[in-house]
């Protein structure tokens, strides 16, 4: 009271400086809570539109760990690669795909296109540290159009197979998100070494490897230099390769075998004489004088149907051509068979494709034969 006399107070004004201050607070309150309401209804709204769009709420806080490859293994014979990409809004492209492989030649890159809502995007699988390429397209762009533009970067459609990795495509759920797993591994520099060990018939340098080549990276190339090998060295060798790679060559090997140790029987004549005391043989081995064989340019230009047929029917034909060689006396083969024994509509077919001379004197013939028999 004192106080309030000695500032000359009036009852009646400090009454209304309370309810000032009441009101003052009372307002402020009520503007906090309005804020805050509004505050709360924007990011309802923002995730209901999140939501709308097909995001998720994990989508937002996994944005750094989906859409990304990452190295899981890097050996020196092999390297293994895993991506988990998200699979809402994606669209079909060559053959009803939702993802093609293309590689890049130069750069060894291997990558995976997709196609998703209004853009496509092609990441990089052999090298994770690469940023994606990304094209933005209206509903009017195709895929081939993209495909032409990746074309002159450098970038093949490919299969993996064909550029030695091994994939693996599945459906996963990765932390609540839908998503394609993607893994490849890369074994390009073991099947490299193999087909040179193949090729060259030297299993030397992939003995000490440990790492296994899965067989749909090399088998079909291993059989076709089998085929092409003439020695027991060259066949031993490939043994070997057989081997490491868990082929099973043995029977053909084997067989192989067999038609050099038939080919043997046939060259040599062997004459037992006379058993000498002691019970020795002496045994005298008659190689058979070989014929000169002419050459593959006669063959190929001046040869008969019938010393063509002798030719070819021989055994030791297949080891003095290569393989290109024989395929072309083989078809020398069918045509001078269609001109000896040829109808006349089968030599008009040959004629109109390759118009040689010789089927149209021999369509000449058989015409004036008909007209004659007439």
């Amino acid at each position: 009271m004192g106080l309030k006399k000695a500032l000359k107070i009036n009852p009646q004004e400090e009454v209304h400086s309370l309810e000032i201050f009441i009101n003052y607070g009372y307002t402020n309150t009520l503007g906090y809570m309005i804020k805050k309401v509004v505050l709360m209804q924007k990011t309802l709204l923002l995730l209901f539109f999140f939501l709308l769009n097909g995001c998720s709420l994990n989508n937002l806080f996994l944005t750094d760990e989906v859409d990304k490859v990452y190295v899981v293994k890097h050996a020196p014979y092999v390297k293994y690669y895993r991506a988990y990409f998200t699979r809402t809004n994606l669209k079909p492209m060559q053959n009803g795909k939702k993802y093609l492989y293309l590689y890049h030649a130069k750069e060894e890159n291997l990558a995976i296109l997709f196609h998703r809502k209004d853009q496509y995007r092609l990441y990089s699988l052999s090298h994770p540290e690469k940023k994606e390429i990304i094209f933005n397209a209206s509903h009017k762009t195709k895929y081939h159009t993209v495909l032409k533009s990746l074309k002159r970067k450098g970038y093949r459609l490919t299969s993996p197979t064909e550029i030695g990795y091994t994939s693996r495509v599945s459906l996963q759920r990765y932390k609540g998100i839908k998503t394609l797993l993607v893994e490849v591994e890369d074994y390009s520099r073991l099947q490299n070494m193999y087909k040179t060990a193949i090729s060259t018939y030297n299993s030397e340098k992939i003995k000490p490897i440990k790492t296994e080549l899965p067989k749909e990276l090399i088998s079909s190339y291993y059989k076709h230099y089998h085929k092409r090998a003439k020695t027991q060295k060259q066949l031993e060798q490939l043994q070997i390769i057989a081997a490491k790679l868990q082929l099973n060559s043995t029977g053909a090997v084997a067989q192989t075998t067999k038609e050099d140790s038939k080919k043997v029987i046939e060259e040599e004549k062997v004459i037992e004489e006379e058993k000498v005391p002691k019970e020795v043989k002496v045994v005298k081995v008659i190689k058979k004088p070989k014929k000169a064989t002419k050459p593959y340019s006669y063959y190929l230009e001046k040869a008969s149907y019938n010393e063509l047929n002798t030719y070819l029917s021989r055994g030791g034909a297949r080891e003095h051509l290569t393989y290109n060689e024989y395929n072309k006396l083989k078809e020398k083969l069918k045509e001078e068979k269609l001109l000896q024994d040829g109808s006349l509509e089968e030599l008009l077919a040959a004629y109109k494709k390759n118009e040689d001379p010789r089927y149209k004197t021999k369509i000449l013939l058989l015409m004036k034969k008909v007209q004659e028999s007439k």
